[in-house]
């Protein structure tokens, strides 16, 4: 690893937004391609904050400003990025079920999976199933990802599940997570996915878009 892209992993994970844009921009300025800056360095940093936040050694204030440190970094990165032809490893959609107006968790996990290339489409709190529904039939993501922290809006999410196969779309993966609920839940209701935290969640969506390409195209 280049140690421009090094000196730009660090200073993410420790939130220093300003440096993080001037390393950026030194390193474009050098030459060095966008997507190896993105690589290298935003999305390795990033592997490693989902690390030490599931391992409980850094907590939700670290997480937001390296976020918000990468943030700045991709929106500097875009257009040279769209320029060379890279493409997110996937899309997903994620909200807050109907009746849940908490939306911490999460904006986590949807940094999370940014941090992994993701493409996500936010879609807020209190989000009815028809309108999961409608959403995914105009982008048609790979994944979707449900977040409840409510034991009284738990049912939305098997709601949701059902309203897509009334609508005979069965060809969705579906992720969920939240205080309330666990992996017997997740059985329960059909769901694909249960993560217990924004790392996990964001590593089992990565590796279920591949392993969801890989089907389709074998």
């Amino acid at each position: 690893m280049r140690e421009i892209n090094r000196e730009i992993s660090e200073a993410m994970q420790s939130g220093k937004t300003m440096v993080v844009k001037k390393l950026v921009e030194n390193a474009l300025s050098d030459g060095i391609p966008a997507s190896e800056i993105l690589s290298d360095g935003l999305l390795s940093g990033m592997d490693i904050i989902a690390a030490k936040f599931t391992a409980n050694e850094i907590f939700i204030p670290e997480v937001l400003i390296a976020a918000r440190a990468m943030n700045a970094a991709t929106t500097m990165l875009k257009s040279h990025l769209t320029e060379s032809g890279v493409q997110p490893i996937g899309k997903a959609i994620i909200g807050t079920v109907r009746g849940d107006l908490h939306d911490i968790g999460k904006n986590l996990v949807r940094m999370m999976l940014e941090g992994k290339g993701i493409d996500v489409i936010d879609m807020g709190v209190d989000v009815a199933p028809e309108k999961f529904l409608e959403t995914y039939q105009i982008e048609k993501p790979d994944l979707i990802c449900l977040s409840t922290l409510l034991t009284t809006t738990m049912p939305e999410m098997k709601n949701t599940i059902d309203a897509f196969k009334t609508a005979d779309v069965d060809d969705v993966i579906f992720m969920i997570g939240g205080a309330p609920v666990n992996e017997h839940f997740r059985e329960s209701i059909g769901a694909d996915i249960y993560a217990p935290d924004a790392g996990t969640a964001a590593e089992a969506a990565k590796q279920a878009i591949f392993a969801s390409k890989e089907k389709k195209t074998s």
